[in-house]
């Protein structure tokens, strides 16, 4: 996919207009202004939108949870304010048409680089609040992440289950978490499964393509079954 010459339809899914000259700076990627003799880079641009981003996004949580503690806040901020996260949001927006790469970054597919798209949204909310000021960046923000949000509050323990649960057991007094691990199927195609005990109680159970992943899942079902279970006993 080429990269498109007129900023209109990018405007419209942003539902906000910026400085041309912005926008174009928010949009080179560092290989295009090497292959073009040196231009600026979207680099500071980006810089400035990920802070941006972290104090809106900070403030949002610390208003919307005023129960949760620092460390609970950081884990929601965390599934939130994350490469993933920001590339999804490039995705969404089909940034990967707009940003200017170089011959090399397009060869190898960098349109659809998470880490490429994730960058440039940084530098988009950096150009958005250069151009109109936070309280438009805001808005911009909160509605680009509004189903991320909403995810956030499913997840609560943020991104690493076992550790979350690690750090929960250890708050109720529990018992450190075990895990019980079985695979099944030929070598090249192993399925894994994975259950959580804590304190000889069944909790958790977990599915993957490797231990890792099946030990996420089942402590992310563990996190929230003992949530439940010591919110009905308050």
């Amino acid at each position: 996919m080429a990269e498109s010459t007129s900023y209109n339809e990018l405007f419209e899914r942003l539902g906000l207009v910026i400085d041309p000259q912005l926008i174009e700076l928010a949009l080179t990627h560092r290989s295009f202004a090497y292959e073009s003799g040196g231009l600026p880079t979207n680099e500071r641009l980006e810089f400035l939108g990920d802070s941006v981003l972290g104090i809106v996004i900070t403030d949002k949580l610390y208003h919307h949870h005023a129960d949760l503690p620092e460390g609970q806040l950081a884990k929601l901020r965390s599934a939130v304010v994350n490469a993933k996260a920001l590339a999804s949001v490039g995705r969404t927006l089909s940034l990967g048409s707009f940003i200017r790469l170089g011959k090399g970054e397009e060869a190898t597919g960098g349109r659809d680089k998470s880490s490429i798209l994730a960058d440039t949204v940084e530098a988009i909310l950096g150009a958005a609040y250069l151009d109109h000021g936070i309280d438009v960046a805001r808005d911009l923000i909160l509605r680009l992440f509004a189903d991320l949000l909403v995810e956030s509050e499913s997840l609560g323990a943020g991104l690493d289950w076992k550790t979350s649960l690690q750090e929960l057991t250890a708050e109720l007094g529990v018992g450190v978490p075990g895990y019980v691990i079985a695979d099944s199927g030929p070598d090249h195609a192993k399925a894994f499964e994975a259950r959580v005990f804590v304190n000889e109680k069944h909790y958790g159970f977990g599915i993957g393509s490797n231990k890792k992943e099946a030990e996420q899942q089942a402590a992310a079902t563990a996190y929230v079954e003992l949530v439940a279970e010591f919110k009905d006993q308050d």
